[in-house]
């Protein structure tokens, strides 16, 4: 029988932590104290408990990709020869070392994978998906999607 998941079940006071994590993952123990009026020690104990339950998986900071000369962003669903294992494997380790591609999913569908890419513009993309991306053995078709503009653009998780 398989094992169930063990879900935490976060109240309203957890929920406006991680809120405030996410909008600001440098905020003080005592400024999040003072906003959710508590005081530091349950906040303390309260931000380690989702850290250990594995809720709050990592504190990050997010980069201006156009600040970086990272203007153009590129959706690719792209397609292996085989469905194999070993055609699967291959095209995870060699995209993992790709650091042009921000994300990459298997999915279900007519394609494989789905890949989020991030370069300088149109000719940088075309020497990644020729030199890189196609060069792959086991890649067999690759459909790419140009962003024209980014209507809503968040790494927040809603925690309701």
């Amino acid at each position: 029988m398989a094992e169930k998941k063990y879900f935490m079940q976060p109240d309203n006071t957890d929920r406006k932590i991680m809120e405030l994590l996410q909008a600001d993952s440098q905020l003080t123990i005592k400024e999040i104290a003072s906003r959710i009026n508590l005081s530091v020690t349950p906040v303390h104990e309260r931000i380690r408990k989702l850290e250990k339950e594995g809720i709050i998986d990592k504190y990050v900071c997010l980069l201006n990709r156009r600040k970086l000369g990272k203007a153009l962003v590129v959706y690719c669903n792209v397609t292996l020869d085989k469905q194999r294992k070993e055609s699967f494997e291959d095209f995870n380790q060699a995209i993992v070392k790709m650091s042009e591609v921000l994300e990459c999913s298997v999915v279900s569908g007519n394609f494989d994978y789905m890949l989020k890419v991030i370069v300088e513009d149109a000719e940088a993309y075309n020497q990644f998906y020729q030199h890189k991306l196609s060069a792959l053995k086991s890649v067999l078709h690759i459909s790419s999607y140009f962003v024209i503009s980014e209507i809503k653009y968040t790494t927040g998780i809603a925690v309701v």
